[in-house]
């Protein structure tokens, strides 16, 4: 919704021509079927009777026109920025008092066109006027209450969405930003113990370096696992190079869901949680498994050694990303804990929404 603009916008003009011409159309074939002009003077009346076929034809035209202006007197009241119990109470007695107005008006011009309709007919057009006008305001009414009720109720939950969406990006930048100073404090400390004792190294980690920070800057929503991978890959050679053979890294990637889609970071997130919640040391070395299944999913798995000095971590990075799957794709992020470790990411074989991948 637009800022500025009034939430009872969608009751329009637009809205209010289909409106009535559905329901004058519904009438009209409700009234068809019932037969309701029928027996006059003791014969059925045909639609091949010229006069009254276009007397039905005229009472379903100012029926549309009668339906219209309601509509459009009806919908102007919601629009007014009123408490809910004055606004319905003026737009109910409101829509009674314009169709008792109006509706007599259209009905005496019929009649005063068709003046030798049957009497029968005719007593029954100036019989039923009252109750034809206060259930033509009741329809209005209520289908106006129904639909503002719904529509309301249907953006209010987008705006919902739009606002969790919005959090959980504000979220996912937060994590990105908080890795960054501390990643690249221990980075350049390692980069510094290389550079005069093994320049080849010095260089290589430093493209890794940049690689790594070039990925999380990127703005994607979503992204291949092949990138992924890559930059999982300069991660990992990383971590390595802080922890040497005390950390393996295992791929058993099946090379069909390259150009399947993930979130960005979430692997890398989910190797970074592991370092930081496991022992790794030479007592202790850590294998972290990244692995692709036949359910097209991807999991990263570890087996749980944890530190005695444990940081307490607010684990949003975890939940962040199984909010993230649930809001954008309806798929759910599989956590288990049975000796091991695993988080199991759903694989997205195609992408909905374009702007995703751009």
């Amino acid at each position: 919704m637009n800022q500025g603009s009034s939430p009872y916008s969608f009751l329009n003009r637009k809205l209010a021509i289909k409106l009535s011409g559905g329901i004058n159309l519904l009438i009209f074939f409700v009234v068809a079927t019932g037969h309701v002009l029928t027996e006059v003077h003791g014969e059925s009346i045909y639609m091949d009777d010229t006069g009254v076929l276009f007397f039905i034809i005229a009472r379903f035209v100012t029926g549309f026109f009668i339906f219209y202006i309601l509509y459009e007197f009806c919908f102007w009241i919601f629009r007014q920025n009123w408490k809910n119990r004055k606004k319905y109470l003026a737009a109910f007695l409101g829509t009674v008092a314009v169709a008792m107005l109006i509706s007599p008006v259209f009905s005496k011009a019929i009649l005063l066109f068709f003046n030798s309709l049957p009497e029968d007919l005719y007593n029954r057009v100036v019989n039923t006027g009252f109750r034809k006008d206060l259930s033509s305001a009741i329809i209005v009414f209520l289908s106006t209450l129904f639909i503002s009720l719904f529509i309301r109720n249907q953006q209010t939950l987008l705006e919902n969405q739009r606002l969790i969406a919005e959090n959980i990006r504000n979220r996912h930048e937060a994590l990105k930003n908080q890795l960054n100073p501390h990643f690249l404090f221990n980075s350049l400390n390692t980069l510094d113990g290389l550079i005069g004792f093994d320049n080849e190294k010095a260089h290589s980690y430093l493209q890794n370096l940049s690689s790594t920070f070039r990925y999380t800057m990127q703005n994607k929503e979503i992204t291949s696992l092949k990138d992924e991978l890559n930059f999982v890959e300069a991660y990992a050679y990383l971590m390595k190079m802080r922890y040497g053979d005390n950390l393996t890294i295992q791929y058993a990637v099946d090379e069909k869901f390259n150009r399947y889609f993930i979130t960005p970071l979430s692997l890398q997130l989910l190797m970074e949680n592991a370092i930081k919640h496991n022992v790794v040391n030479d007592r202790h070395p850590l294998t972290i498994r990244i692995e692709t299944t036949e359910n097209d999913t991807i999991m990263v798995s570890n087996a749980i050694q944890p530190k005695l000095n444990a940081e307490a971590g607010e684990g949003i990075g975890l939940a962040n990303l199984v909010e993230r799957y649930q809001l954008l794709f309806g798929m759910e992020v599989v956590v288990t804990q049975n000796g091991d470790f695993t988080v199991e990411i759903p694989l997205i074989r195609k992408l909905k929404v374009e702007s995703y991948a751009t």
